[in-house]
């Protein structure tokens, strides 16, 4: 139901508007927006003031119109004027008549225009107003968390609300009442159920039947809390993984005190976390030692919390064990914290057994010291059990407090009042501590009276003969009997009746009894007795009771036997001040004889409490005087008795003295078993100032033994009290001991006792059943089970288990003893012999230590516990048989994972095995003694059923070479029947397979710039050795270069040792001095299977930096000339290092400088890190201006290898690079060559075709040469090359000549010419380059001669803002298009032609590209014309200077038109500027050019193209050669001329020259292309032309005619097989035959056979006709330049995206032939 919530709003204005009102500024009127009427009602008008006020700094005048409607109504409408700042209000009636909502205007007129002001007016509603979510904070699972937000009643009518809420969200309350305006708090609940992110949709109704709603989000999220508890300090007995502790160990707490220590518990969630910590279940009468007093907590997020524990043991001697729980909200898991202590007692000890008083003479009085000690630290309350008032010994301290560690010396003093022998045996009690026994002795003479003196020595005669039966008898019998041989002496002196038994078994000795036995059993306190009285009163105790008439108190009968045979005399100590006394004092009794004694008790004041222990000495007539003793072993001393009595004066109506006390006082006897004997002490202190009387009463606890039972206590004295019970049953008993003060009831004491037997009560987990998990046959699996000692005593237990199962099970501990209220955890193995199900057996006994040697066996219980087990037999896989870990570094590892799989029903043990083997190129015999280059983490272990393990392989390799491991398996099963078959056989694993790399690095490319612009590709290949590098880079480092992996400083020198053997030069070439730098940029690329550093070394780079004290002064002059080249950096790398991933590629850039003359070497060493290091020597020539310089970058030149009679040997190419300034004329001496030809039998083994010629300032020269072997050897000439003007070389030309019939298929030298060895690729670049080439190198490989061969390339433009013009340097290849213009970020196709010559030659041409920006060549274009303007008009002026113009002019006529003399200076005169030779420094050169091109205009120098090298390669060979070695390609290959038969104008190699040949060839190209578009328009025409197509199909239908004379087989076949090509054709065309038509089927026969002779006649002709056309080498070139065109064109279309040539092809699917009919 709802229920009305009680707010107080503020008192509501019903006129005023709850929305707030907004001004508007109109022309410096400033009027509010609008008036809003709410809570209104029917019937009343309801005004609102509207106020304009002026904000301008003029007055203001405007109009207004009233309302439109009759429900608002204002004043009549009249002007309005305003001063500034003035203000006017114009009220607003509103006159509602029905409730709805209302709105209209006023409007106010201006010069400056209108504005209005509405009026609205809304009818009560409902509305209620809420935030739209809220947030609760994190909270734990089953804990709670709370936000609140407000409620609030915007609406003008009161509102009911309810919410409906999703669990576990609660909102508080959930309905209410809210009036106008109001608002409430909602208090928002989150309590979650589980960990989960809520978000949930609260919806509020309210209203008039709660027709609306609001909704408001609750989010919220609940985390499950993780707690751990931490025992602080050192109070661990045990501790726990991450040194967390779960056991809290008190140690040995001192009896009665309290020992606190805490506990830390640990939330490591982000969520509070509630909990709460429970006691284990109690059992019966243990006592709650441990305690803690807080149940329930809150650990705050990520924070911890101290509880404290608390250990008050009261029982000394007991080890204490119990557990308490905590327990997060939820029960979710709980935490079990054991903890345990033990208590300790007193250790009180007397500093010696008896104090001898020796001989006293009657009168005399003797003190002797007795020390007591407290070997604990423990106080203890100590307290001898004597009236020190009534007794010939007495006590200086009868009781108090001794400290812990502490001794007391205490005297005790001897005074008798009798001339006899004094003996009494005094009980220490003490409380917590079982009493001590002092014998107090000594001998009183008189002058008469003289009693034998007793000594220590009697006192152990005296005990054993007590044990013997022999005290009975006076010591005159004894005497007697001693001499008349009845009795013996031992060997201690003591008697003995004669041996009557047979020997061997030794006489009754005094037994070592118990202190609690010895002091309850003497036959008083309880009926039973160790040994019988001698003499014994019939009353110990007694209570005279209420004596206040103090000479009427009865006297008290006392009856006193002597049980001796030996008269017997009594004596009292009477002491005068005491009101009790005993008559007679003294006395005779006979043998077996009693006496009546009489107590009388004379008080003598009233009002007063009285107690005493009376005392009496009993002993043998015959000891009265020492003659009467003849043997002094048949002493006896005396015996002493007590009578304690008490009674009180207290008159009727008196109250008896208030008695202050302190009781200490435990619940419940120790625990013992069935009928054995406990005890307890209580001690009462008395911490008034009155003596205080107590009496116990044990009526209502009939099995307990109390002593002493009556007695009085000093004031600040105590009184030690010792109960007895021995109980008899298992069951509690529960009983009241009464303890009455000062003899008043109403000062009671019931003090509650529980005592019990303890059974043997052990609980078993689980009920007693004990489940294995399947276990592997041979195999153990262990378990731990719980047993719980569930008494209050230790037991001890025992396993047994069947000697057929004790292969099976084992227990361990299998023996031991439980502490009191203790779980035992142990640990069981289960051990299957075979594949099968266990159910088996085994029982644990229990029972309880003696605590004294007793001749039954204790009692016993027995337990049985069902274990349950099966043995299984499992396999192990591998997840993947075949496990690559791939390519590793060598002398590196690298791991990976083996993963191992379980699908049986046991967990398997393990033991991994495995081979190597090593496979490649490599020495068996040597990598058969290498080590394991794998590793596993572990051989053994255990992999668990269903499941999986997971093995670490860590291999690295010794040696590039592939590695295999087969791994192999074994099952242990360490507890097999037969220990030889403790592992199974060996069974296949997986197999591990790496192989071990070196980091791999290559050169894919290189490039020149700057002066090396001109180098083509494959000389700078040559130049930098760039082939053998690779070669080098392939093989494996050497040990030396593994010295160090990775670049390191480790010289001290300035030339680093070389610890590699490859050496290596990288030239440079040559180039004028100061042109621009020699740059070569290498394509590094990673091409093996790992990550590689590579790093280029300067010799600085190597050398470790020295002290300038420790560097040498002295150079040599490599050293100077390699500090001159590093210092200046004419050699510089750049990048100098870096590092590479797989397939990763990465330009770097190597330069020189031509800053001086000379030849520049630096060794700079290419280090590969954990691979090879190479050392390459950087070489760069710097020529002087105006020298002719050839560069020559090797002395020795190795042709290709040539087949001994090779009927026309190719040629092949030298190449000579101008690397000076000018153009180099060049002369090869051909002499060698003559002689060696001469050696030949004239054969020109080596032939040079151009030996003369002249190479352009940066460009090389192809010298063909011909090298035709004559035998299968090698060949060497040394042929000088002179340059005119230059340095003349001498060249070794060598080449090998090899026979292919003996080399066979070995001999592969001319056949395999293919791009994979030419280095190329289209990804490198320099800095500045915009323009590349789709490829850099075309190899055709081996063409026949004659063959015309075509490959299409791009030229891209990569600039987005610049056009580029290129133009072709072309030679013996044909490149169209030769010049052109690209576009930015567009490409134009190139087509390149190879018309291969009559001769076989090697192809190795590089073209030239030029490319040049199209900004730099309009500028450069601009200025030139600029220049030549200017040139153009100097050329037509001139100057003049001469000062004596006017004198000359007199003397000469003057011309008809004389010349214009300018006023201004012309400008400087242009002229082509010559550098001079530089100078040394490059400073002062540029400042010489500058200096220079100020004074003159120089011709603007066109901008430095951009060269692009296409390298093309190909190798010509004669036809029949090439059908010989490449016969499938020959179809490949289109001739453009055929050999065919010998001519008088053939050469010796059968060219044929064919006239229309000859056309074509002389022809130019501008023919050919007419031609072409000719030929190619006409055939475009027929083949659309409709027309033309009928009439070829029906000249194909039209019959031809038969001449019988032209009939032969060859005819007859061929007109067979049209008939049969064409018959379809015609029976298709043929409409159905007339019936009518068969009279002239005849006639026509004979008419066909005429028409078809004629007919195939036509056909021959044109067959023949077209055979000779197809013949014709025009009608080849012409087919093959339309397939061409047709090949380039759909290459160029698909280049720029028009087709698309891996699409699939459209299928288009037809109408069915029903529908198409």
């Amino acid at each position: 139901g709802r229920r009305e919530i009680q707010v107080t709003p503020p008192p509501p204005d019903p006129l005023a508007s709850k929305v707030k009102e907004t001004k508007g500024t109109f022309w410096g009127i400033e009027v509010a927006e609008s008036l809003h009427w709410q809570g209104w009602e029917l019937g009343k008008e309801l005004p609102k003031p509207l106020t304009l006020k002026n904000v301008h700094v003029k007055t203001q005048k405007l109009k207004f119109r009233p309302p439109a409607t009759r429900f608002f109504v204002t004043v009549f409408p009249q002007p309005i004027v305003l001063s500034p700042g003035m203000s006017l209000t114009l009220p607003i009636i509103f006159r509602p008549l029905e409730k709805r909502e209302y709105e209209d205007r006023i409007h106010f007129e201006k010069a400056e225009g209108e504005f209005s002001v509405v009026l609205r007016a809304t009818p009560p509603c409902h509305s209620l107003l809420c935030p739209d979510s809220v947030q609760l904070p994190i909270c734990a699972v089953y804990d709670s968390t709370e936000a609140s937000f407000h409620l609030r009643n915007v609406g003008d009518l009161l509102t009911l609300f309810n919410w409906e809420t999703p669990s576990p969200f609660q909102l508080i309350p959930a309905s209410g009442m809210l009036g106008p305006g109001c608002e409430c708090t909602i208090k928002v609940t989150f309590q979650p159920q589980a960990a989960l992110v809520y978000d949930g949709i609260a919806t509020c109704w309210f209203g008039g039947n709660e027709e609306q709603q609001r909704t408001i989000n609750l989010r919220a999220i609940a985390k499950y809390p993780h707690l751990l508890v931490n025992v602080l300090g050192d109070g661990s007995d045990g501790a726990g993984p991450g040194n967390l502790q779960d056991v809290l160990c008190f140690g040995c707490v001192a009896v009665g005190s309290t020992v606190e220590r805490s506990i830390e518990i640990c939330n490591l969630s982000v969520v509070n976390a509630p909990l709460r910590i429970e006691r284990a279940k109690a059992l019966p009468l243990r006592d709650c030692v441990f305690s803690c007093d807080v149940t329930r907590a809150m650990v705050p997020a990520s924070g911890k919390l101290i509880i404290p524990m608390r250990f008050s043991p009261q029982t000394v001697g007991v080890q204490s064990v119990d557990y308490f729980t905590v327990v997060p909200a939820g029960n979710i898991t709980q935490s079990v914290l054991k903890l345990t202590g033990s208590c300790k007692g007193p250790a009180v000890s007397l500093q010696r057994s008896y104090v001898n008083f020796d001989r006293l003479n009657l009168g005399e009085r003797s003190v002797q010291p007795l020390e007591i000690t407290n070997g604990s630290d423990i106080p203890a309350s100590f307290q001898f059990d004597i009236d020190s008032r009534e007794s010939v010994f007495s006590f200086d301290v009868p009781c108090g407090v001794l400290g812990g560690r502490s001794a007391l010396t205490l005297q005790v003093t001897f005074q008798p009042s009798h001339p006899i022998i004094c003996y009494r045996r005094v009980v220490c009690l003490l409380h917590h501590q079982d009493p001590l026994f002092l014998d107090l002795f000594g001998t009183c003479h008189s002058d008469t009276i003289k009693p034998t003196i007793l000594r220590g020595r009697h006192l152990g005669w005296y005990r054993t003969h007590v044990a013997r039966g022999l005290t009975f008898y006076p010591p005159d019998i004894l005497g007697t009997m001693l001499r008349e041989g009845k009795l013996q002496s031992d060997g201690n002196g003591a008697l003995r009746l004669p041996p009557q038994i047979p020997a061997g078994q030794p006489p009754e000795e005094y037994p070592a009894l118990d202190p609690l036995t010895e002091y309850f059993h003497d036959g008083v306190s309880s009926d039973l007795a160790v040994f019988p009285p001698h003499v014994s009163l019939d009353v110990g105790e007694f209570d005279f009771g209420c004596c206040a008439k103090l000479r009427e108190v009865e006297p008290l009968p006392v009856c006193l036997t002597n049980h001796t045979k030996g008269t017997v005399t009594v004596v009292w100590t009477r002491s005068p001040a005491s009101p009790f006394r005993v008559t007679p004092e003294s006395c005779d009794i006979p043998p077996l004889k009693s006496t009546a004694l009489r107590v009388t008790f004379q008080p003598p004041q009233l009002n007063a409490p009285y107690a005493a222990e009376l005392e009496a000495f009993a002993f043998y007539k015959v000891l009265r005087h020492y003659k009467s003793i003849e043997e002094d072993n048949t002493m006896c001393p005396s015996w002493c008795l007590t009578l304690r009595l008490q009674g009180h004066t207290f008159e009727a109506g008196r109250q008896h003295l208030v008695p202050r006390y302190i009781l200490d006082c435990a619940k419940a006897f120790p625990a013992v078993c069935r009928h054995v004997t406990t005890s307890l002490s209580v001690l009462l202190r008395n911490s008034g100032t009155e003596p205080i009387t107590f009496s116990l009463g044990l009526d209502r606890c009939p099995s307990i033994l109390a002593k002493p039972r009556c007695g009085y206590i000093t004031p600040g004295g105590h009184q030690i009290f010792l109960l007895s019970t021995c109980p008899a049953d298992t069951a509690v008993q529960q009983q009241l001991l009464s303890l009455q003060l000062n003899s008043s009831p109403t000062y009671l004491q019931e003090i509650p006792l529980q005592s019990n037997a303890e059974p043997l009560l052990l609980l078993l987990e689980d009920g007693g059943s004990l489940y294995f998990k399947p276990t592997c046959v041979g195999a153990s699996s262990a378990r731990t089970f719980t047993i719980k000692n569930c008494t209050r005593l230790p037991m001890r237990f025992q396993w047994k288990i069947q000697l057929s199962d004790s292969k099976i099970l084992a227990v361990r501990p299998a023996a031991g003893t439980i502490q009191p209220n203790e779980a035992l955890a142990q640990a069981w193995t289960f051990t299957p012999g075979e594949e099968t199900k266990y159910l088996l057996r085994a029982c644990v006994t229990v029972w309880r230590a003696p605590q004294t040697p007793a001749p039954e066996p204790p009692e016993n219980a027995r337990y049985i516990l069902r274990l349950i087990g099966q043995g299984a037999l499992g396999t192990i896989q591998a997840l993947k048989e075949q496990l690559d870990v791939g390519k590793v570094l060598v002398g590196s590892a690298q791991s990976c994972e083996l993963v191992l799989l379980n699908e049986g029903l046991c967990s398997l043990h393990y033991v991994l095995g495995l081979e190597q083997s090593i496979t490649g190129p490599c020495d068996s015999e040597e990598v058969a003694g290498d080590p394991l280059a794998i590793q596993l983490d572990s051989y053994k272990g255990v992999i668990p059923a269903r499941g999986k393990a997971v093995v670490c392989v860590t291999v690295s390799p010794a040696r590039q070479l592939h590695y295999a491991w087969p791994i192999h398996y074994t099952i242990s099963t360490p507890k097999a029947v037969d220990p030889a078959c403790a592992l199974g056989e060996k069974q296949p694993l997986c197999r591990v397979t790496a192989t071990g790399v070196y980091p791999s690095l290559c050169i894919t490319d290189a490039c020149g710039a700057g002066s090396a612009g001109g180098i083509s590709k494959l000389h700078l290949w040559r130049l930098f050795s760039l082939e053998t590098l690779n070669q080098y880079l392939e093989r494996d480092p050497t040990p030396p270069e593994l010295a160090f992996r990775v670049p390191t400083r480790h010289s001290t020198h300035r030339i680093p040792p070389v610890n590699t053997p490859v050496l290596l030069d990288f030239n440079f070439g040559a180039a004028p001095i100061g042109s621009e730098p020699s740059i070569v940029v290498l394509l590094l690329e990673n091409n093996g299977e790992i990550p590689l550093n590579w790093a280029f070394l300067f010799p600085s780079d190597q050398t470790i930096d020295m002290e300038h004290w420790a560097e040498s002064t002295e150079f040599d002059p490599s050293e100077l000339h390699q500090m001159r080249v590093q210092d200046n950096q004419l050699f510089s790398v750049s990048p100098k290092a870096g590092m590479l991933l797989p397939g990763q590629e990465q330009a770097v850039q190597l330069s020189h400088r031509h800053d001086f003359t000379g030849t520049d070497r630096l060794p700079l060493l290419l280090k590969v890190s954990h691979g090879r290091e190479i050392l390459l020597n950087f070489i760069g020539v710097t020529v002087e201006l105006g020298r002719r310089y050839v560069h020559f970058t090797s002395t020795r030149h190795m042709f290709a290898p040539i087949a001994i009679g090779t009927y026309s040997p190719p040629k092949q190419v030298f190449e000579l690079y101008n690397g000076g300034s000018m153009s180099v004329a060049y002369e090869i001496q051909l002499e060698p060559l003559t002689r060696l030809q001469e050696e030949n039998f004239q054969h020109p083994v080596f032939v040079c075709l151009n030996p003369r010629g002249e190479i352009l300032p940066g460009l090389t020269a192809h010298i063909e040469w011909v090298f035709s072997p004559l035998e299968a050897r090698t060949y060497s000439v040394d042929v000088p090359i002179h340059i005119l003007r230059g340095d003349s070389a001498l060249i070794t030309f060598q080449g090998i000549g090899y026979d292919p019939h003996i080399m066979g298929e070995c001999a592969q030298f001319g056949k395999a010419l293919s791009p994979s060895v030419i280095p190329g690729s289209a990804k490198l670049a320099v800095l500045g380059q915009v323009a590349f080439l789709s490829q850099h190198r075309i190899c055709l490989g081996n063409i026949p001669i004659y063959s015309k061969c075509s490959r299409l390339f791009f030229l891209n433009n990569a600039s987005e803002s610049e056009a580029i013009l290129f133009a072709w340097r072309v030679g013996a290849s044909n490149i169209l298009p030769e010049t052109g213009v690209v576009q930015p970020g567009e490409s134009t196709h190139c087509i390149l032609t190879l018309q291969a010559s009559e001769n076989p030659s090697f192809y190795n041409v590089d073209l030239t590209c030029e490319v040049r920006q199209g900004g730099p060549l309009a500028q450069y274009k601009k200025e030139l014309r600029e220049w030549e303007a200017e040139r153009e008009q100097q050329a037509g002026e001139f100057v003049i200077t001469e000062k004596d113009l006017a004198a000359e002019r007199g003397a000469r006529h003057l011309p008809k038109a004389p010349a214009a003399i300018r006023k201004y200076k012309t400008l400087p005169p242009i002229k082509n500027l010559h550098v001079p030779n530089p100078p040394a420094s490059r400073s002062q050169r540029r400042q010489l050019v500058d200096k220079e091109g100020g004074r003159v205009w120089a011709r603007p120098e066109p901008p430095k193209p951009f060269l692009l090298h296409l390298g093309v390669t190909a190798r010509s060979q004669l036809i029949d050669d090439f059908l010989g070695s490449f016969y499938p390609e020959f179809p490949q290959h289109f001739l453009a001329e055929r050999p065919d038969g010998m001519s008088p104008n053939r050469d010796e190699r059968g060219v044929r020259t064919d006239l229309l040949q000859q056309a074509l060839v002389s022809s130019s190209k501008q023919e050919q292309q007419l031609v072409m578009d000719v030929l190619s328009a006409v055939i475009r025409g027929l083949l659309e032309d409709t027309q033309f197509h009928e009439a070829v199909t029906w000249s194909l239908a039209e019959p031809v005619p038969y001449f019988f004379q032209f009939w032969s087989e060859e005819s007859a076949k061929r007109v067979d097989r049209k008939q049969s090509l064409g018959g379809g054709a015609s029976s298709s065309m043929d409409p159905s035959p007339d019936p009518g038509a068969g009279e002239g089927v005849g006639e026509e026969e004979e008419l066909e056979e005429e028409e078809s002779l004629t007919d195939i006649v036509l056909h021959e002709q044109i067959r023949e006709q077209k055979d000779k056309i197809s013949r014709l080498p025009a009608f080849a070139n012409l087919v093959e330049h339309m397939l061409e065109n047709t090949i380039q064109n759909i290459l160029v279309e698909a280049s720029r995206g028009e087709v698309v040539l891996t699409a699939l092809p459209k299928v288009i699917s037809l109408p069915p032939a029903a529908c198409r009919r």
